[in-house]
């Protein structure tokens, strides 16, 4: 999946590069048309700072949180963006130096210390940091800044100012949590995040009421509703998210590892914690189906060739199968690939490194949900019409076993346009329900470098490309009494490293995926990760 080979990438340095923050609100030049029913801000997450004082981090995770805010009301935008003044920030700054070590960068010691206290620092286990620069998250009304470790901080969506540090460990027996909780039509949050005991690792999945019990709860009411014991427990699967359908959460235990004698040990031996994370192609992926009512894994065991997988597209029950849609890569070195030194480079190296890159690919993998022991072993248990994909029951050592081959969600029209990543549907309608459309971004660069709107039924797919214009992750907003599944907008911040402060905010009409208007804001935005659209109507 490798797809076509490119020459001559443009250099987007300027994409992962520093800017200054504009906490007060600063107007936009609209061009074209606004629909003057869309009421609301978008809000995106993101790493805004790469060093302090001559010290350089080395990973793109790394970044310090810069939040955005577009306000959208009667056909203008507002924007304005923030540091998050995490705990991370604020003591990099007072130092102007690395003080807090990220996924990717180990803090050096403090040189104002003697040798020996120096010498005993490295004996410390690295401390999770609170710069939550991957997404925002809405827990029970009220909206946080994620990443993956214990710490959030509570915001204020209007004016991007840090509330509150949230620590998921004070309610719960997590070290962590990703930043992709799903949702129940009543608000109900789920959620996994990993618990490290003295008998090694667990995947654990989270449920999270949907109603706050007073003015100061936040995680209260969180419930561990299952925990699953890794295939090793010493070097258990990393993941960035998960699939979930109206009654199953499915976790995707994929072979990107995490050696945790490493990452325990990576401040005594100078390594950051990526260093502990290695892809190991020998082993299978295994799919978990956890039954949201009971808590309990069902018995079967799912597998499929090794695959990465960062972002899951949608999940829905029906004729007793599970259709799990994601984008997957059949390599999965990416996470190591992203270090900010790759992200800035120029020439041939630039080319050698994204042509050997495995590309996103968007598959269907088709889960029977009625296996028993009277099920028929080596044939297809997948019946769906015009469905490519299989599962085959086989028995070992008693237990039942299914192998899943997928099917693609795309046509090889899509290989040109690097595959798809950031995959958006319309969430609120459609998730965990059969579906016509998604939304992504094409990757013909490290960055994400074309919207792309694709059509199940037909494979087809609808662009927005334009020469060195950089698009945000889609985000679909329905249109008041929408009745279609494609009524409404695509929002996507576009920016560019050719021209200095040229940022823009997209709206596509999302059926026909032409452009309707964009509001021009004059700052740089370096290449961010996630948002939402917070409604105001």
């Amino acid at each position: 999946s490798l797809g076509p080979l490119y020459k001559s990438l443009p250099n987007i340095s300027p994409l992962v590069s520093s800017v200054e923050e504009t906490p007060e609100p600063i107007p936009t030049t609209v061009k074209g048309t606004i629909p003057t029913w869309i009421h609301g801000s978008l809000l995106r997450n993101g790493p805004g700072k790469f060093e302090f004082g001559n010290q350089h981090y080395n990973h793109w995770f790394d970044g310090m949180a810069l939040m955005h805010r577009f306000q959208i009301e009667d056909g203008q935008v507002m924007y304005r963006s923030r540091f998050l003044r995490s705990d991370s920030y604020k003591q990099n700054s007072e130092r102007n130096r690395i003080i807090v070590s990220e996924f990717g960068t180990l803090a050096l010691p403090d040189p104002c210390k003697n040798f020996f206290q120096r010498f005993l620092s490295r004996f410390e286990m690295i401390k999770p940091t609170d710069n939550a620069s991957v997404n925002f998250v809405k827990y029970k009304g009220d909206y946080y800044v994620s990443t993956e470790t214990n710490y959030m901080h509570r915001v204020d969506p209007d004016t991007l100012e840090s509330k509150q540090k949230v620590d998921w460990s004070k309610f719960i027996a997590v070290n962590g949590a990703t930043a992709h909780p799903h949702f129940d039509p009543d608000g109900t949050a789920y959620n996994m995040g990993n618990s490290y005991r003295n008998k090694g690792a667990f995947y654990n999945i989270i449920r999270v009421p949907p109603e706050r019990d007073g003015p100061e709860d936040n995680l209260e009411g969180a419930k561990i509703l299952c925990s699953i014991a890794p295939r090793d427990k010493s070097k258990p699967s990393y993941y960035h998210s998960f699939g979930m359908s109206e009654n199953y959460v499915v976790f995707i235990e994929q072979p990107i590892k995490m050696d945790l004698f490493k990452i325990v040990t990576g401040r005594l031996r100078g390594k950051s914690l990526n260093e502990g994370v290695y892809w190991d192609p020998n082993q299978e992926t295994t799919f978990h189906l956890i039954d949201k009512q009971t808590g309990k894994e069902m018995p079967v065991k799912y597998h499929a060739k090794a695959l990465s997988t960062f972002h899951q597209i949608n999940a829905f029950e029906q004729d007793g199968f599970l259709m799990l849609d994601m984008c997957c890569s059949d390599d999965g070195q990416a996470i190591n690939n992203f270090l900010v030194q790759n992200l800035r480079q120029s020439g041939e190296a630039l080319d050698e490194m994204y042509n050997t890159m495995s590309r996103p690919l968007p598959r269907r993998f088709v889960l029977p949900l009625n296996i028993s022991s009277e099920t028929p072993l080596e044939q297809n248990l997948n019946t769906r019409p015009d469905s490519t994909a299989t599962a085959v029951c086989r028995t070992k050592n008693q237990v039942l076993s299914l192998c899943l081959l997928p099917e693609d969600l795309h046509g090889e029209d899509l290989k040109d346009y690097g595959g798809l990543e950031f995959p958006h549907i319309n969430y609120a309608r459609y998730n965990t329900k059969p579906y016509r459309y998604y939304y992504g971004c094409g990757f013909r660069h490290l960055v994400g470098d074309s919207l792309i709107k694709m059509d199940l039924e037909s494979k087809k797919f609808k662009v927005w490309r334009q020469p060195d214009l950089y698009p945000s992750e889609p985000v679909f907003i329905p249109s008041p009494n929408a009745e279609k599944e494609d009524d409404g907008v695509i929002l996507s911040v576009i920016i560019t490293p050719v021209k200095d402060k040229s940022t823009f905010l997209l709206v596509l009409d999302a059926k026909t995926f032409e452009e309707l208007g964009r509001a021009e804001v004059p700052v740089n935005i370096p290449y961010g990760f996630h948002g939402v659209f917070n409604s105001s109507a």
